[in-house]
């Protein structure tokens, strides 16, 4: 895995309704990586992979359930899909991958 850590938050607008795709910029997750996304200022938990251990979560009940059945999680690359986006979803998506290198991404996704 190749990659470094980066303070950019990359804005990310979304219509109200719509769905939207959060891209770890990885081909593919590794075996040993461990891929988190974190929600909020107080970054919860709301999915993780890790292969290894056969992890393949979303956490949707954090937040009052805000995103329950609308999270997925793509298994191959790590992206996170939020469904149905409502404006309950807008705020700051954290991104770490650890594995050889620590990969974090920052994603600061607005709803309109």
């Amino acid at each position: 895995l190749f990659g470094a850590e980066t303070n950019e938050t990359q804005l990310v607008p979304v219509i109200e309704g719509d769905s939207v795709t959060l891209h770890t910029d990885v081909t593919e997750i590794n075996g040993d990586n461990d891929v988190l996304w974190k929600f909020g200022t107080k970054t919860d938990l709301i999915a993780e992979i890790n292969k290894n251990a056969e992890i393949f979560f979303t956490y949707d009940d954090v937040h009052d359930g805000r995103f329950r059945n609308r999270l997925k999680l793509d298994n191959q690359t790590g992206s996170l899909i939020i469904m149905n986006i409502t404006t309950q979803h807008a705020g700051l998506y954290q991104l770490e991958i650890s594995g050889v290198m620590l990969t974090s991404k920052r994603f600061n996704v607005s709803v309109y």
